[in-house]
């Protein structure tokens, strides 16, 4: 019986045809991105479960923003599959996030001419019913204030920190199961940095969303995720807690030497 038991768990895990995807609620398996003969992605295998908070970490160029967009249907896959729920995810960009998946890109890309209710009920266009949609707008205003207070000002009368709340509570309008944020403290100021990293976590912690942060700021995120994945030319070197991270040199050999792919990748 125990052995039998042991195999039923085995199958549950294993996602479609026997691979590990089936480990995540998201994730992809093998996945190469080329743009014409640059390679951004070699064969890379990550993601996420249920209530984790995980970073994507690398130098410039590392493949980074490209998990992201191979998510989203935005980067063209070349190989590999990425899956939600271990069934493929095939759905287009624009259909994704009725599938519980939201993205928020790097740079923030607010409508800078459009008050801060209006860009938050762009974080779900797609929703008719005004009742539902009045509740996530609160349940968004409540977890920042601040959007409140300025509600019928234009995001472009914010500042930096502002407009990146904006950003994250455009993202929860769509109510998703997972939040893909592309490096939410790119050109914040120091002070400003821990307080979106805090709002991450209560994300996290409130919501129960379950997030997957690209991030520059390795300090600072290694104290809010559960896991990390570091990339180096596209290839997924590194994968652990951040105790992992912090006994290691890592991040020395990536972000200063040359690394070794993960046992099972080709060199």
């Amino acid at each position: 019986m125990a052995e039998e038991r042991e195999l039923q768990q085995s199958e549950q895990q294993a996602g479609p045809n026997g691979s590990d995807a089936g480990r995540f609620m998201l994730g992809m398996e093998n996945v190469s991105v080329r743009y014409g003969a640059v390679a951004a992605l070699e064969h890379a295998s990550l993601g996420i479960r249920e209530g984790e908070v995980v970073a994507v970490m690398g130098p410039n160029g590392a493949g980074k923003s490209t998990v992201l967009k191979a998510i989203m249907g935005l980067a063209p896959v070349a190989e590999g599959q990425v899956y939600w729920r271990d069934a493929p995810l095939t759905t287009a960009t624009h259909e994704i996030v009725k599938h519980g998946i939201a993205f928020v890109p790097q740079g923030r890309r607010l409508f800078t001419h459009l008050t801060i209710e209006e860009n938050l009920e762009m974080g779900c266009p797609y929703l008719r019913d005004k009742t539902e949609r009045r509740r996530r707008m609160d349940t968004v205003m409540e977890l920042f204030p601040i959007l409140h207070d300025k509600r019928k000002d234009l995001a472009s009368q914010m500042s930096g920190g502002q407009q990146q709340m904006l950003a994250l509570g455009r993202g929860l309008m769509a109510n998703p199961e997972v939040l893909l944020l592309d490096e939410p403290t790119l050109g914040l100021a120091p002070n400003i940095v821990a307080s979106v990293f805090f709002n991450v976590s209560r994300i996290s912690e409130e919501l129960g969303t379950m997030i997957m942060v690209v991030e520059h700021n390795i300090k600072g995120v290694l104290d809010i995720v559960d896991r990390c994945y570091i990339l180096d030319t596209g290839r997924v070197v590194f994968e652990g807690t951040p105790d992992d991270v912090r006994s290691t040199h890592i991040l020395t050999e990536v972000f200063l030497g040359k690394v070794q792919p993960m046992d099972g990748e080709e060199e």
